[in-house]
């Protein structure tokens, strides 16, 4: 399979830090997905501030969302990801929702849908999660999220750890 194509095609890439200077490691982040070939950021969201979810004592999280193009493949633009949260010392770990330097997550690829034990798309957290859906209905309200419908019609979860927009 070919890691890249000849059409430019949208995804949304959720962000994630609670450690080692959450908001900078975004911005980080966020300049590391300008780097990737093949790809441009064409928005992003502001940051917003978040409770942790699950349950483990940690801080807060920083969350923020990139709008890009690419002509790399689902999997090719997963590797990519995962090499800037290797860059930036993202550390794997069997702890769920634990605290982390960085996190970035692949939330939807064009239309694409794959249920993969390597890749999910759109992503399982989008509908539940409001550290991710209040920065997407920001960049694209009327995004169409297979399986969930228009990003500004998926209700918010109001039982979900507090969250505000800081910058």
């Amino acid at each position: 399979m070919s890691h890249a194509s000849t059409v430019w095609r949208p995804a949304f890439v959720g962000i994630g830090s609670n450690l080692d200077g959450p908001a900078r490691q975004v911005e980080l982040a966020m300049a590391a997905l300008d780097d990737v070939a093949d790809t441009c950021v064409i928005a992003r969201s502001h940051l917003y501030r978040s409770s942790p979810l699950g349950g483990i004592e940690q801080p807060d999280f920083v969350n923020a969302v990139a709008s890009l193009v690419t002509l790399l493949e689902p999997h090719a633009l997963l590797e990519e990801l995962q090499a800037i949260e290797r860059t930036r010392g993202r550390e794997r770990s069997d702890v769920r929702w634990g605290p982390r330097v960085i996190d970035l997550d692949l939330l939807v690829y064009s239309n694409v849908v794959i249920d993969e034990a390597d890749l999910a798309l759109p992503h399982p957290g989008i509908g539940e999660r409001n550290f991710v859906l209040l920065p997407l209905r920001e960049l694209a309200p009327d995004l169409v999220v297979p399986g969930l419908g228009r990003v500004s019609a998926i209700p918010v979860n109001e039982q979900e750890p507090r969250i505000a927009r800081i910058a």
